[in-house]
């Protein structure tokens, strides 16, 4: 089992960092051009700045069985495709049982967005503790039932 992160202005690195040092799985970081990362333990992975680019590195790496942190639906459905385990950084686990649902949910936001220039949505709200917690507890569960 290995670990690949869509790193890219992701918040739970360092979380993932800990809990793998600690199980002994690497972790390879993956992020592009326009962002700057730095580890003692993880391997870092530098990819071109492009449409995706850093999407199509990751999944090119992973294999069944490993685990890929992402917020892209998409990533999450083609590593899904090829084996591996997805996982959000809310902690949310990516499954062949919903993976559907959350990829027509997104197409379905996306029209709304682009037929509406009065459908100003607000980002995500800020990041607490407890969003923290309950990724580290859903990551370590996912790790375990990799490791089975």
């Amino acid at each position: 089992m290995k670990i690949y992160v869509d790193a890219d202005a992701c918040p739970v690195v360092s979380i993932v960092e800990r809990v793998a040092q600690e199980m002994k799985i690497p972790v390879t970081l993956l992020c592009d051009t326009n962002h700057i990362l730095n580890s003692t333990y993880s391997d870092i992975k530098i990819i071109g700045a492009g449409a995706d680019a850093v999407d199509f590195a990751l999944i090119n790496l992973c294999h069944r069985g490993d685990v890929v942190v992402t917020q892209d639906y998409g990533v999450a459905a083609m590593a899904l495709g090829k084996g591996a385990y997805a996982i959000h950084q809310s902690g949310k686990l990516y499954e062949n049982d919903n993976i559907d649902r959350m990829l027509m949910e997104r197409h379905i936001a996306k029209k709304a967005r682009r037929a509406s220039s009065k459908n100003h949505m607000k980002g995500p709200r800020k990041r607490t503790s407890e969003d923290d917690e309950r990724f580290e507890a859903a990551f370590r569960r996912l790790i375990m039932r990799g490791k089975v």
